[in-house]
């Protein structure tokens, strides 16, 4: 009877047990469910964050117009904007001595003032045009666009004119005078900007346009009276360089001849219009909008981008002066562009004897807000040069007066706004007592004491544009802390789960721990944390914040909730920590600090390719000298591993602009040809234990024997279709689908043998979509992948028994997991920092990946030579993704190989990213070039979106691993026991 019921009992525990695992496995299924669910919800919202933080416009509305206290020196202004000139191709003679442009010259020796105007990037023309007219640089809500127009409303001279007249570019004509009633405008067609023509018409074209004006206004008298107002803005958008520039380059002889062109025209605008006013009250301003790079582009801080001529001459600007050592003050001022005051200006522009006056860009629209008597834009930032205007004391005093109120109104209503929607408002406090500083002024006006009223006025300037900044910054040190913190819980509350559901910890520990006090304390923990986000919501609610701010703080504080719910867990851990030994404790420190300088040098990769050639020069020896320690030269893996990682390390020097060359293509195809031959005879005839676990010689064989000859005669037809298909550009769609068809229907299930399956079923597709190099570096990325697994079967092969047979011991205490799977050791970090590596290299190694624009698109003329934007986008796309899958593959067989939970790895990839997450998110910019500012949050958003990418490409190549076998004799004994 005891017999029986002793029967019995055990298979009453074996069920219970049964019961218990399956429970649990359902558990941590739908776990690690709700943890990607949550991951992808956590990155979509923090990665909106940067349009909160960075990319804020600084235009408020709601100022009234400055009214100037003083008479107009000029009655009517002539702007002339050179888009694309460069300083010095326009003030440096040419290679007979003579100067592109005679005429400004002689303006500037004899009637007007001269300087470099200092452009801030993105120095691109709608910026350009925006700091000179409307007196502020790029709205950096304009990304939102495309950077394609200014989301929001702004002031600008035109505005305030009381009549304009434009005529010149469509791009920028109709953004400044389309919406204003009081304007006169005209713009050639799109169609006249050809690239293979000389753009110098296009100058001409504008000249002309205000020519005929002027003769259609003696047989018009509405428009002769139009044109006999005062407050009258005249402005010719010249594109002509910019095209040239583009298309020549800007020391090509048709862009410096357009120069003289440029030249020309203001001297004929100025003859035009002094003959028909002869009042001698019209004031001259000619400039450009930016420079142009000697590859014929523009965008960046170069100084050739940003260092642009500026002439002012006529009603109300001063004569030249002659340069004294005294002349030069405020040696210590930057400008927008970084640039220093008073730099030397070069001996060859022999200008050297007159005074020359920089100013930084947006300086330029109260400049001729003043010549002509109107109120400054009302969201400028701009300061009056006073070296420009020629006016009596009290006059500079009230114009720069005027200038500094409508600066100070701009910070007093962002001030007020902020302050109205604040609970606690922090005031700018060198300004909390602005209006007595004005009273101040005032009254030194009316003593005359107009030094000490300027000094003051110029000071009370400088402080409102730092009250500006500060309130266009007010809520950054708020959204980042949140931000920052909502990302180190995400990253804790993963590490959580990884020790908690993959690791051998003691499990009683933590059930006898948690089963007295849990339950009451995790409902506390859920009541504060909901009462927290309701009143943090309420507090938003009442200031007025945007709904993202909700969405920030109510996931930070659920993230943060979670943790501290996990108290016991987090108890546990630490008495468990305190009792191991001295030797794991620095163990851990430097596995972690490692960690962060690989996670950094990955950071700093995304900007600089070359990093990884050192990194693989690196690697290859380590590598190889660990293996060399382990098992004999004459095996010849250590020297594989080496030669591998080093030829790999060669293509991130090469230039990310692929240049074409089928031969080096044609060429790659015998090459994977052979890598394929090498490892298919490996895998059935290499013997050893170095290849226990990974060849397939020893296992059932594959169902379809030809199936590599066939994957090679693709290969090869592959090559022989680059040559024909680049000579006839013929459309060869239909071997993509043959290839699809063949490669992944059938495949064998061993290791190696289907590792080299994908390897070789890919390569006719890439081969097809390459024009260069990266055909060899599909080769060379496999080889190392192949490396890399030989490295982890070796190190497999070599660690100790009795260590895995504990980890089991452990883990079926703790841990429930398929039968084929381990428990995540602290030296298993290093196989995701390795995937990290290698999936990057897959993004940098040729190109950057961060831009779609850097690769060739002329890769899959070999499909289609039609233009059709979204087949030739997919076919890039999935060119590009073809190295992501084999490292993703290599990644999966590694974890079999070492019989890791899969999804404990992802979540291990997952924390490392959002380490670099968090790197960059700080990294964001919202000044500079167009590209620097797209760089800036592509980067972000590559490591933000790895959530979703790097799940989605583990569920597809799963399709090709899972069934994949390794001969692991502790694979063999754990499925024994």
């Amino acid at each position: 009877m005891r017999g029986g019921d002793g029967i019995l009992g055990n298979r009453e525990v074996e069920r219970r047990n049964a019961f218990v695992s399956t429970t649990r496995r359902k558990w941590l299924k739908r776990r690690e469910i709700w943890l990607v669910v949550l991951g992808v919800i956590l990155h979509a919202v923090y990665m909106m964050s940067i349009f909160d933080i960075y990319f804020k416009t600084p235009i408020v509305h709601g100022m009234d117009p400055v009214a100037p206290r003083f008479s107009a020196p000029a009655k009517r202004l002539v702007l002339l904007v050179a888009d694309g000139l460069r300083a010095d191709k326009f003030f440096e003679p040419d290679s007979e001595g003579h100067y592109r442009a005679p005429f400004l010259r002689s303006i500037i020796k004899g009637q007007g003032r001269w300087g470099v105007s200092h452009a801030r990037p993105p120095t691109e023309s709608r910026p350009g045009h925006v700091a000179i007219i409307a007196g502020f640089y790029e709205d950096p809500s304009a990304v939102t666009k495309g950077w394609k127009a200014n989301p929001v409303e702004f002031d600008s001279v035109f505005n305030q004119s009381r009549h304009t007249f434009a005529f010149g570019s469509p791009d920028i004509i109709p953004i400044f005078c389309g919406a204003v009633p009081h304007s006169t405008w005209n713009a050639y067609p799109h169609e006249f900007e050809d690239f293979a023509t000389d753009a110098s018409f296009l100058d001409e074209w504008s000249f002309d346009q205000f020519q005929s004006l002027l003769n259609r206004s003696s047989e018009d008298s509405k428009l002769e009276k139009l044109l006999l107002q005062d407050h009258l803005v005249i402005f010719l958008h010249l594109l002509g360089c910019d095209s040239n520039g583009h298309a020549h380059r800007p020391y090509s002889s048709i862009y410096l001849n357009n120069v003289k062109v440029v030249d020309r025209i203001a001297e004929r605008t100025y003859h035009l219009i002094e003959d028909y006013y002869k009042d001698n009250s019209t004031a001259y301003i000619f400039t450009a909008d930016h420079g142009m790079s000697d590859k014929g582009s523009h965008g960046d801080g170069h100084p050739s981008n940003t260092d642009t001529p500026l002439v002012a001459w006529g009603a109300g600007i001063k004569y030249p002066k002659p340069m004294l050592s005294t002349n030069h003050s405020h040696c210590s001022f930057r400008f927008v562009d970084e640039h220093m005051h008073d730099t030397p200006t070069p001996t060859e522009w022999g200008l050297h004897g007159i005074e020359r006056v920089d100013v930084n860009q947006a300086d330029i629209a109260p400049l001729m807000s003043t010549l002509i008597g109107l109120p400054c834009p009302v969201n400028s930032v701009g300061s009056l040069p006073l070296d420009y205007i020629n006016m009596i004391e009290v006059e500079e005093v009230h114009a720069v007066l005027a200038n500094t109120e409508q600066v100070l109104n701009q910070f007093l209503r962002k001030s007020y706004i902020k302050q109205s929607n604040s609970l606690y408002f922090k005031p700018f406090k060198p300004l909390a007592n602005c209006s007595s500083i004005l009273d101040q002024i005032e009254h030194l006006i009316s003593v005359r004491d107009y030094e000490a009223a300027m000094k003051l006025s110029e000071n009370l300037r400088s402080l409102a544009l730092q009250g500006l900044h500060y309130f266009q910054t007010y809520d950054w040190l708020m959204l980042m802390t949140v931000i920052t913190l909502g990302y180190i819980g995400w990253m804790i509350y993963l590490v959580l789960h990884i020790l908690q559901s993959y690791t051998s910890l003691p499990g009683n520990m933590l059930r006898k721990e948690q089963a007295v006090h849990q339950r009451n304390y995790t409902r506390k923990v859920y009541l504060f944390g909901c009462m927290l986000m309701g009143l943090l919501s309420v507090l938003l609610f009442l200031e007025h914040s945007p709904p993202l701010y909700h969405a920030y703080t109510t996931m930070t504080v659920f993230l943060w909730t979670q943790i501290v719910s996990e108290y016991w867990l987090i108890k546990a851990l630490w008495k468990h920590l305190h009792g191991r030994k001295f030797n794991y404790i620095v163990k851990l420190l430097v596995t972690t600090v490692v960690s962060v300088v690989i996670l950094e040098f990955l950071v700093n990769s995304f900007t600089d390719r070359k990093l990884y050639t050192w990194c693989f020069l690196t690697i290859g020896v380590t590598a190889s000298l660990y293996l060399y320690n382990s098992i004999p030269w004459r095996s010849g893996i250590p020297i594989f591993v080496c030669i591998a990682c080093w030829f790999l390390s060669v293509f991130t020097l090469m230039p990310a602009e692929i240049p074409d060359n089928n031969q080096l293509v044609i060429v790659s195809g015998a090459m994977i040809i052979l890598i394929g031959i090498v490892a298919r005879w490996l895998n059935l005839h290499a013997e050893g234990k170095y290849w226990l676990s990974i060849s397939n010689h020893e296992v059932e064989k594959p169902k379809f024997p030809m199936l590599f000859q066939l994957q090679a005669l693709l290969v090869g037809l592959s090559s022989v279709m680059v040559s024909l298909s680049t000579s006839h550009r013929t459309q060869k769609q239909e071997l993509l689908a043959l290839h699809q068809l063949i490669n992944w229907s059938i495949a064998a299930n061993g290791l190696l043998s289907r590792l080299t399956s994908i390897f070789l079923g890919f390569a006719p597709t890439f081969l097809l979509l390459s024009i260069g190099y990266e055909a060899v570096f599909y080769g060379a990325l496999a080889l190392v992948l192949m490396a890399w697994i030989i490295f982890e079967n070796t190190v497999l092969y070599f660690s100790k028994v009795k260590k895995s047979s504990a980890s089991t011991n452990n883990e079926i205490d703790s841990v429930i997991f398929k039968l084929d799977e381990r428990c995540l050791q602290l030296s298993d970090v290093r196989i995701p920092l390795i995937f990290m590596i290698l999936f990057n290299v897959a993004f940098f190694g040729t190109g950057n990946f961060a831009s779609i624009a850097s690769f060739e698109i002329s890769s899959v003329y070999r499909f289609i030579t039609v233009f059709s934007p979204f087949l030739m986008a997919a076919l890039l796309i999935f060119k590009l993704f073809i190295p992501f899958m084999l490292v993703i593959c290599s990644f999966s067989v590694i974890t079999k190989l070492h019989r890791l939970p899969r999804l404990g790895c992802y979540f291990l990839v997952i924390i490392f990213s959002d380490v670099m997450t968090i790197h960059f998110f700080f990294l964001v910019r919202n000044t500079g070039s167009w590209m620097e500012i797209g760089n800036s949050i592509s980067h972000f958003g590559i490591m933000s979106a790895q959530v979703v990418f790097v799940l989605l490409l583990f569920a597809l190549t799963n399709i090709y691993t899972k069934d994949i076998q390794c001969n692991s004799a502790l694979a063999t004994s754990h499925k024994a026991m």
